[in-house]
């Protein structure tokens, strides 16, 4: 019989079809069950307007058969096939798609939708076969035809038996090689894990037969192994369901079955939208944060799946770096695919899903927020670091739309609040919102700079978090309500006979205050009187818009450009540290210097910021307790 020749593009386009468009082999049995579908639709058509043909879509299914001793994989659709014309014309020429032909023809309703638009998926069968026998009888004729090609030199079409309507692909696989086994696509289980991983929501079952264990008589303990045709694929995904349908219990369900986490999750959304781009979404948030979620191995981003079928494992595009904490799926039955379904064409319409999906995604942590306190608590104790790197990434673009879900531990309610809750609460007279930072809750209650916000009765946050004062530095103030960190120079707070007898005291001891600076050169910007302290001798407070936290978190970085903040060390008058320091200052200037490095090094340790030189600081301990 005559080989005739591929009329489009020759060898090198095949060629470039098998090893260049697709990314991993196994996808060829992906491609030939969605064509396989694509058949048993076109029959659902043609019943609509051909009143002699009735569709029970019970009669319509694929079978998937493995022959390990010929080394064959046959793949059967009772779908609609082909003539010999239709043969020539859709699988002698490459890249000419009968499916995107018909979909152009046919009104597509009903939720039925033709999944093929290129007409090379076909063609992914040469990645794991040498030869592609394709049998097939069209629907109204009697006469069966077989195609068969061994790769790009060309193709044979002869008569040949079949009883039913369909087709049925029979691949010849390629030799086993050092590199790679094609075996693995003879074995049940492999089959199995594809079909799911891909094709699982093809609304046609899926069969194949499987082997299973069985008792060989009731009262027999002894096993047998046996052979069932079962139903590899789910075929109705959960979000084509109607949602009144569903429980919660459904939802986790699906949650465990796609392995989205070890978990429950806490919220789960149900999103369809028909409008100029048709999708339906399930999203998760969840319960815990992944093991890997702060490495560089954590992959962010949802299934996609065009017509049901899955198309990419991880679509990055589809959630913003600050909600990459949420699992779960698109489906869209409006996407312009490339050539291989693996990739989009247009991220017009994936921007689009997306925005419409991170509006659902804050709605929804709005209403935990406010409905379910308890989860919100647990989500955040999670995922809030990630939020608040939102608020200070790409130059605070996202921080109005994620400011009311950041939260953080309150001075006052001994728990986390929100920015609106904390300003709803503050005094007339209260012109800021007040913070301090430091490594833990405990170590901030310590803090000598929180003494005069306590005792004006103000509210004051506790930032823990290397991202926090990031955060909120990008987000400058909320509600017209600027922050302000307690070891900030000035605190805001009105004391007219305080700040009378500080700059008197600091004008009284200029000489002290000068000597003690000279002594500490190029380590503190200033000396000075404190209005903050009221039983503490000392503290560190800062100038400028780098704070001592912020500089700690940037020398612990690893291009650590040794940024330093402009540190004031603060002196309280009036305690008797103060007393030892004057008369020190007035008879024993080694004794001031003694007394300067030691306040300083304490300064220093409150803050948990590393001493120079330790030895030195030891020394001058011994030196006072002598």
């Amino acid at each position: 019989m005559a080989k005739k020749e591929f009329q489009a593009e020759s060898k090198r386009l095949l060629e470039m079809m098998i090893n260049s468009i697709y990314s991993q082999r196994e996808v060829f049995l992906r491609e030939l069950i969605s064509n396989a579908s694509d058949a048993m639709d076109k029959i659902y058509y043609r019943a609509l307007t051909d009143d002699s043909l009735t569709f029970d879509k019970d009669n319509y299914f694929i079978k998937v058969i493995p022959n390990k001793e010929e080394r064959t994989l046959t793949i059967h659709d009772t779908g609609i096939g082909m003539t010999k014309d239709e043969l020539e014309a859709n699988l002698g020429v490459i890249a000419k798609s009968g499916s995107l032909a018909f979909k152009k023809e046919n009104e597509i309703k009903d939720g039925f939708d033709i999944i093929g638009q290129f007409g090379v998926g076909f063609y992914a069968a040469f990645m794991v076969a040498d030869v592609v026998t394709v049998i097939s009888r069209a629907l109204g004729q009697d006469e069966a035809y077989k195609w068969e090609s061994e790769g790009a030199e060309g193709y044979t079409i002869e008569p040949a038996e079949k009883e039913t309507v369909g087709t049925t692909i029979i691949l010849k696989l390629k030799e086993n090689t050092e590199d790679e086994s094609f075996d693995e696509y003879l074995e049940e289980y492999r089959l199995k894990a594809i079909i799911k991983k891909y094709s699982d929501f093809i609304r046609y079952p899926i069969k194949m037969d499987v082997t299973t264990t069985k008792p060989k008589s009731e009262d027999d303990q002894e096993l047998e192994e046996i052979s069932e045709e079962q139903t590899i694929n789910s075929m109705v995904p959960i979000w084509r369901k109607n949602k009144n349908e569903l429980t919660k219990e459904d939802y986790e369900k699906f949650y465990q079955e796609k392995h989205y986490g070890f978990d429950k999750p806490l919220k789960h959304l149900h999103v369809s939208v028909d409008g100029t781009i048709r999708y339906n979404a399930i999203l998760y948030i969840p319960e815990n944060m992944p093991y890997d979620y702060y490495s560089k191995e954590f992959e962010k981003g949802l299934e996609l799946y065009s017509s049901g079928v899955l198309i990419m494992n991880k679509c990055g595009d589809l959630l913003p770096d600050h909600f990459s904490f949420v699992k779960g799926l698109v489906d869209s039955e409006d996407l312009s695919l490339n050539i291989s379904r693996e990739m989009l064409q247009q991220d017009r319409q994936l921007a689009f899903i997306a925005k419409n999906l991170a509006k659902k995604i804050k709605s929804a942590l709005q209403s935990m927020q406010k409905d379910e306190r308890e989860n919100y608590e647990k989500f955040f104790q999670a995922f809030g670091r990630q939020l608040k790197y939102g608020v200070y990434a790409d130059f605070g673009a996202n921080k109005e739309a994620l400011q009311d879900l950041i939260m953080f531990y309150s001075s006052k309610e001994k728990k986390l609040v929100t920015l609106d809750e904390y300003v709803s609460r503050m005094p007339e007279d209260q012109k800021y919102i007040y913070y301090a930072t430091g490594e833990s809750k405990e170590r901030i209650e310590k803090l000598p700079q929180t003494e005069m916000v306590l005792d004006k009765g103000y509210e004051m946050l506790y930032f823990t978090e290397d991202i926090d004062e990031f955060a909120i530095k990008m987000l400058m103030n909320y509600k017209e309500k600027e922050f302000k960190n307690v070891s900030s120079g000035d605190l805001g707070i009105d004391t007219d006979d305080n700040d009378k007898d500080s700059e008197a005291k600091q004008e009284e001891n200029k000489e002290l205050f000068d000597a003690m600076k000279e002594l500490l050169a190029g380590k503190v910007t200033a000396v000075k009187v404190s209005k903050r302290l009221k039983t503490h001798p000392v503290c560190l407070s800062t100038e400028g818009e780098v704070t001592i936290e912020m500089e700690k978190i940037l020398a612990a970085m690893p291009d650590n450009q040794n940024i330093k903040a402009n540190k004031v060390l603060e002196i309280n008058t009036n305690h008797d540290v103060f007393q030892s320091l004057k008369e020190a200052h007035a008879n024993d200037k080694v004794k001031l210097a003694l007394y300067t490095n030691l306040l300083y090094h304490q300064a220093l340790l409150i803050e948990g910021l590393p001493i120079q030189d330790p030895v030195e600081f030891t020394n001058d301990i011994c030196k006072v307790m002598v």
